[in-house]
């Protein structure tokens, strides 16, 4: 490795001065931000909220201060067949239920997971990815399903926010401690040769668990009533359970729908599917991804789309954003300009850690010229004080950058896509990018 030397430092000075338009962008960035100086101001015209084809849905919903989205995404998808069917014009399912089951699934399967590791060394790359990563709020469309196939739905009076519920960051921090030490304390058991004790010690340590998010987040409803209003009319259903709710309100589909990613790294080729080792909530309920070109992801969500079906979809949005605009566009913003080129290819960015999932929204309309993509509409879950009433836009280049993951309907798959859906899974490993969690 070589040093900075001071005749190093005095090339690049020398060279900094023989460029005049960075000097005058010094004085620019002198009293703004970077994103506002090289906001490129034609683009405007390309992210009106205009689209040629687009789903009526209900008014946005917000996971305030938690990393909940792919459970917001996920039932804003079913409420709408549930607001269909009852005709409501407002409606949510109750987000804090199905993340008590996560919280508590995850918990299990991590503790489950521990068992693996009972006698590995300590530096195991798997085991300290998992003590490291310890459960999250995020996760995946298979996620999602595994709980309410599991614990079915409840309608958000029956079990409502609670303020730990909005605000995660201090329970997932002590819930990661509690999770730790039960490691260190099966792993001593077990170098003790006192490995019968490890499931007494399980199942003490699943009950505080159990406490504590009942404390936290109140304890779920066994059964409840429906109360509605429809064509200004009073509608009551009693003595529901959730598994019940879910199947008179939803059907019986979820569990078919397909979970289709764009990936264009080299290790793995389209039209194969994959898994995610020791990435899940629900035990015995697994991952599975097929992945298509991005050609093929777009024709399958705009198919959907055309057919009056929302999409869940999974994307990076750290990227090229205007939160207040509610626009994710990566035209709107030039900054070569700098005189630096940032330029890296999708498969560039997951190979070096430059992107990956990190939040699920729905789909729920699509600009068309000609056929061709131009612009998405987006109903997000961070409220309705950006954005159109909390509905965003994305432009057709961002979209082929960044959104990572779809959910389709088995249906608008063809007959080469339906029969490789069928493989037995390629298994990656904890790390892949695929396997990053939707917040």
């Amino acid at each position: 490795m070589k040093p900075i030397t001071k005749k190093k430092l005095e090339e690049l000075e020398k060279s900094y001065e023989e460029k005049p338009v960075q000097k005058a962008l010094q004085r620019v960035l002198f009293k703004n931000d970077l994103e506002t100086a090289f906001s490129v101001q034609e683009s405007t015209s390309n992210t009106q909220f205009k689209f040629s084809n687009e789903i009526k849905t209900l008014p946005v919903s917000n996971q305030k201060q938690s990393g909940r989205c792919w459970i917001f995404a996920g039932l804003n998808v079913l409420r709408e067949i549930a607001a269909k069917k009852y005709d409501l014009k407002s409606f949510e399912f109750s987000q804090n239920y199905t993340a008590f089951w996560d919280k508590f699934e995850k918990i299990n399967y991590f503790m489950e997971s521990m068992d693996d590791f009972l006698d590995a060394d300590q530096d195991d790359r798997t085991m300290q990815h998992l003590l490291k990563t310890g459960i999250q709020d995020g996760g995946q469309w298979d996620m999602f399903v595994a709980l309410v196939l599991k614990y079915g739905v409840v309608p958000k009076e029956a079990m409502e926010e609670t303020v730990a519920s909005s605000k995660t960051r201090f329970m997932n921090r002590l819930i990661n401690i509690k999770l730790r030490q039960y490691a260190a304390t099966v792993r001593k058991l077990f170098s003790e040769g006192k490995q019968d004790e490890i499931p007494s010690i399980k199942a003490k340590y699943l009950d505080e668990f159990y406490t504590f998010l009942v404390t936290s987040f109140g304890k779920p409803p066994q059964t409840f009533d429906f109360e509605y209003v429809s064509n200004d009319k009073y509608h009551v259903i009693k003595d529901l359970n959730p598994q019940k709710f879910y199947e008179t309100s939803i059907g019986d589909e979820l569990k078919d729908y397909v979970s289709i990613i764009n990936s264009p790294t080299t290790d793995k080729p389209f039209m194969k599917t994959y898994t995610v080792s020791y990435l899940g909530n629900v035990i015995d309920y697994d991952i599975k991804y097929l992945n298509l070109e991005l050609s093929d992801l777009k024709a399958l969500v705009i198919k959907q789309l055309l057919d009056g079906e929302v999409v869940w979809f999974g994307s990076d949005v750290g990227r090229f954003g205007d939160r207040k605009a509610g626009v994710w566009d990566d035209q709107s913003y030039d900054f070569d300009l700098l005189g630096m080129n940032f330029d890296m290819t999708k498969a560039e960015q997951l190979d070096y850690s430059q992107s990956a999932m990190s939040h699920a929204m729905v789909i729920t309309g699509v600009h068309l010229d000609q056929d061709k993509s131009v612009r998405w509409k987006i109903e997000n879950s961070w409220g309705d004080a950006n954005g159109q009433k909390g509905y965003f836009l994305a432009s057709d280049t961002w979209f082929d950058r960044f959104v990572y993951q779809a959910v389709i309907n088995p249906k608008y798959l063809s007959d080469a896509q339906a029969k490789a859906w069928q493989q037995e899974p390629i298994v990656l490993k904890p790390w892949d990018p695929m396997g990053a969690l939707a917040k």
